[in-house]
């Protein structure tokens, strides 16, 4: 680990003892950081966070503690909005697919709220092979649809629920869909058609925790 911050900032933060601690202009720091990730005056460099295997995220499943699927979501403030949701109401973890999901951006981190370091986050090749891994695990895998007939409170009952969703427009798509168990809707107005992806998966974390206690 290594820190670069600038004196007027350097007061505000207690810096651990034993980290090397260069001090830097802010036009320094904006260099050493990607376009999107704002800093306070310090820059911290840390080593990457740990790749997470499905099968040891499914091995610490609890029930009452829903997982989220993201079916090709891709925008970094929905994903990192996700995460913060996830943090809030316990998730065991979000799972994407490796290719059609943002990095690990400044932007995303922000979105985050701090949510990208505790929250598990597992990227997986084949994405129905995955939600198979979940119904072996004994999840009941919900995929949220707007043209789904059933509404989300009555998919729910199992302690231990998968909640897929997918992109914004296109939706779950349907080799997805069809490796859920059920399909639901959340009960919004007719007044507007669909909600921000992060918005629905805040929603149905909080559904699926009051089912699950």
């Amino acid at each position: 680990m290594r820190i670069w911050v600038t004196r007027e900032a350097a007061g505000q933060f207690d810096l651990p003892d034993g980290v090397p601690v260069t001090f830097a202009d802010v036009a320094d720091l904006g260099r050493l950081v990607p376009h999107d990730a704002p800093h306070q005056g310090i820059v911290a460099e840390v080593q990457r966070l740990p790749d997470i295997l499905l099968a040891d995220l499914l091995d610490q499943a609890e029930d009452g503690r829903p997982l989220l699927v993201l079916d090709q979501v891709t925008d970094p403030h929905n994903v990192g909005a996700i995460l913060r949701s996830a943090a809030a109401f316990d998730a065991l973890g979000i799972v994407t697919q490796d290719r059609h999901a943002p990095p690990e951006s400044g932007a995303l981190a922000k979105s985050a709220s701090g949510a990208l370091e505790t929250v598990p986050w597992v990227r997986v090749v084949n994405l129905a092979r995955a939600l198979d891994d979940m119904a072996d695990a004994g999840f009941w895998r919900i995929g949220l649809a707007g043209e789904a007939t059933m509404k989300l409170a009555e998919a729910l009952g199992p302690k231990r629920v998968a909640l897929v969703l997918g992109a914004e427009g296109e939706g779950l798509r349907h080799n997805s869909a069809a490796h859920c168990d059920a399909l639901a809707k959340l009960p919004i107005s007719a007044r507007m058609e669909s909600l921000n992806v992060s918005n629905a998966a805040a929603v149905a974390l909080y559904a699926a925790t009051v089912a699950g206690q």
